[in-house]
């Protein structure tokens, strides 16, 4: 299984110069915990509601001030055709739920997002469902 059978399409990102309530409101409103961060058609960084609460409130942010300020600056990512194992192994390594999806090493545009539980949701093979619990292990 690949990346591209189980990512979330064409998802919304988030302006570097937006404000840190647009990014709850639209977290809020969508359910997300997670959104890319773009400057034009470039991808900036990646947010998420764990940043706006230690990097934000935590630091004394206040819900004005831009959303580049409490952002991950640092965007994780993989392929669209990277293989699901792959791709789980890198999670589990880099300590997240979540990467960015790229079409591919030449143009690097972003074509979606992957998700733990887009993985888990897609699950039929009992060594991947092993890998999920794996990767999983450091979130009880």
């Amino acid at each position: 299984m690949i990346v591209q059978e189980v990512m979330e399409n064409k998802p919304e990102f988030l302006n570097a110069q937006a404000c840190i309530m647009d990014a709850v409101q639209r977290m809020q409103l969508h359910n997300y915990g997670f959104e890319p961060v773009a400057e034009g058609d470039k991808l900036v960084g990646v947010v998420t509601d764990r940043d706006i609460i230690l990097r934000g409130l935590a630091e004394g942010k206040r819900p004005d001030d831009v959303i580049s300020t409490v952002m991950s600056d640092k965007a994780l990512y993989c392929f669209q055709n990277d293989d699901i194992k792959e791709v789980l192994r890198n999670m589990s390594e880099q300590n997240v739920q979540r990467l960015v999806v790229l079409d591919n090493s030449d143009s690097k545009s972003l074509v979606g997002v992957v998700a733990l539980s887009d993985i888990a949701k897609h699950c039929n093979d009992d060594d991947l469902a092993m890998d999920i619990v794996n990767c999983c292990k450091r979130y009880h």
